[in-house]
């Protein structure tokens, strides 16, 4: 008797080979597939197979991490341009996989830059090129195979690219992938790129798969449109031309299950009238015969009846396929969202002399500033024919011409970019309600997330307010001996100012940004608001000045976590988090260890 895992696994395993069916014959079509998967047996039998099915002559080009913009899209081949004196074109990845499949490695870590690109191909089917003085479009209709590694739960594909697949595989637990018993074979596959063109999808299976979209919260519109063509597919390869319950089922599994952002709900059934109260006498009588058939007595099934079953056969399909930690994941997604986009360091910012290299811009190598030599030498290439004319018009032209002619013009200086060294400021609650309760396990929490941020060499900065003030305890430094004596010294009781801390914490943000750093907020109270701006005590001010000065931390766009320390989670403090558009985490029940566990999980600035 297999486990209910077993039978997870093997829908999972199932859905892998069905999805490799449908995308190999046609890639265009269906954009690609999202395969979530370290490298290892069961993504390379997996990759296998799939080029197995693709035809023979269908190109597979591999895109590494970090490519250049030059090798994907093409333009300017030097070599060729400075042997022939003339602009030769070269094309890139994406015009030599027309008609084939892309494989992009390590794909969660693709730049803005390179997903825009492929999704712009994705989109038109053509690569239009406008760089080096060359002009044109090629034809680009092309399949993607993202290729997700992270380790992360932070760590996704663009949502850009992952709208445009239209299938997303995870393998974690499959340890082989086995087409053998599917019934799919590569001629079946070519049958089905045959038939393709002439399969029809009734409307109604349409509406079934746009009803499951919204079922599962599905707001893109592409979702459809691809679980569309997923069917049609489906149909093909059963060797039909009209596609029918069936094909639209494992559309919606494949497709719209994986894109659900919650969970179906059941809607309520129709209460049925009560019967009239039969006249005394009436309920011994016996019931009157009928003449008719027992088939006339069944009423006709109605046309809506019709595409209502339909629908929740569609609707079931899909909510079989949602995986089981979906609650799960769109909590800590929905929540998170404006925290994780900070990073795991700090943003990215320009420089001048050092960094990494991020292409190259028009222009002298001034103050420092590196020359880009072969970004150089493509801007010199196209003109090399016109430039030694224009010498021998002159009279210039004699044996001592260089081979490159190169001009100020054509100067291009590198672009570098650095990250941001990363400032972590702790703001915690030492008042007499947060002392009473969880002063302690803050403080722990806290120096033990300070002894991460020493080993990152992140700068730290802890803010303590208590009384009627808050108080800047230590200034960003990286020394954690500082930090913890800053600590130690923090009495626990008075009130609670809750509006002066955050506004102190927003004007050392805004100090350190104007520095150059990457702030981040760690607020650590039970949002207890008991002294005003002004220092007098008032819960009702107090609050509201609160409730102000979150909203001004959230106009400062600073990434903020609200850690809520009271014993029982308050309505107050998620209404504070929210105005403040900070993660709120609740930790009634935990520890010094566990709270700064929690911490670092849903803050990535904190690992």
């Amino acid at each position: 008797m297999s486990s209910p895992d077993d039978e997870f696994l093997q829908a999972r395993h199932d859905d892998a080979v069905s999805a490799a069916a449908l995308f190999a014959v046609d890639p265009a079509s269906l954009g690609g597939v999202a395969l979530r998967s370290l490298p290892g047996p069961a993504r390379d039998a997996w990759l296998q197979l799939l080029r197995g099915w693709l035809p023979a002559a269908a190109p597979w080009r591999k895109v590494p991490l970090n490519i250049a913009d030059g090798r994907l899209l093409g333009g300017l081949d030097l070599s060729a341009t400075l042997a022939a004196g003339r602009p030769i074109a070269e094309r890139g990845l994406l015009g030599e996989a027309d008609g084939g499949v892309l494989l992009l490695t390590m794909a969660e870590r693709l730049s803005t830059g390179t997903v825009a690109r492929i999704a712009a191909v994705l989109d038109d089917g053509e690569l239009r090129l406008a760089r080096e003085g060359i002009v044109g479009a090629v034809p680009a209709r092309l399949g993607v195979v993202a290729l997700d590694e992270s380790l992360e739960p932070d760590e996704a594909l663009a949502p850009a690219l992952l709208d445009r697949l239209a299938f997303a595989l995870d393998f974690d637990g499959l340890r082989r992938i086995d087409a053998s018993n599917s019934g799919i074979d590569a001629e079946a596959i070519a049958a089905a790129r045959v038939l393709l063109p002439e399969v029809r999808l009734p409307e109604a299976l349409i509406d079934a798969l746009a009803h499951t979209a919204i079922a599962l919260g599905i707001a893109s519109l592409r979702a459809v449109w691809l679980a569309s063509r997923a069917a049609r597919i489906a149909a093909a390869l059963d060797g039909r031309a009209l596609a029918n319950e069936a094909d639209a089922a494992i559309a919606s599994r494949l497709v719209l299950a994986p894109r659900a952002t919650r969970l179906p709900v059941n809607e309520p059934q129709p209460e049925q009238p009560e019967e009239a109260p039969s006249e005394p006498g009436e309920a011994d009588a016996p019931p009157p015969e009928s003449s008719s058939s027992p088939d006339q007595e069944q009423p006709p099934q109605q046309p809506h009846d019709v595409d209502q079953a339909m629908q929740d056969v569609v609707l079931a399909a899909a909510a079989a396929a949602i995986p089981p930690n979906l609650l799960a994941q769109l909590k800590a997604g929905g929540q998170g969202g404006k925290a994780r986009a900070s990073g795991k360091s700090g943003a990215l910012q320009k420089a001048a002399t050092r960094g990494r290299p991020a292409g190259a811009r028009r222009g002298e190598p001034r103050a420092g500033q590196r020359l880009a030599i072969i970004d150089t030498l493509r801007a010199a290439a196209p003109w090399q024919r016109l430039r030694r004319q224009e010498l021998l018009m002159r009279g210039k032209g004699d044996g001592s011409t260089p081979r490159v002619l190169v001009r100020r013009e054509d100067f291009h200086v590198a672009r570098l970019e650095q990250r941001r060294e990363t400032t972590t400021i702790f703001v915690v609650d030492a008042s007499g309600s947060s002392a009473l309760n969880r002063l302690a396990e803050a403080k722990g929490a806290v120096e033990l997330l300070l002894a991460d941020c020493y080993v990152r060499r992140d700068r730290v900065a802890v803010i303590g307010f208590r009384g009627a003030i808050a108080e800047l305890l230590l200034p960003p430094t990286r020394s954690l001996v500082r930090a913890k004596r800053s600590l130690a010294g923090l009495p626990g009781g008075g009130g609670t100012p809750l509006a002066t801390a955050l506004d102190a914490a927003i004007e050392l943000a805004d100090a350190i940004r104007r520095r150059g750093e990457t702030p981040g907020i760690v607020l650590m109270t039970d949002g207890r608001a008991n002294i005003g701006r002004d220092g007098a005590p008032g819960r009702a001010q107090a609050e509201a000045d609160a409730l102000a000065a979150s909203r001004r931390l959230r106009a400062s766009g600073h990434a903020t976590l609200f850690v809520d320390t009271s014993p029982r989670p308050q309505a107050a403090a998620a209404k504070l988090a929210g105005e403040m558009a900070a993660f709120y985490l609740p930790l009634p029940q935990a520890d010094a260890r566990q709270l700064s566990a929690a911490v670092r999980a849903v803050t990535p600035a904190n690992r």
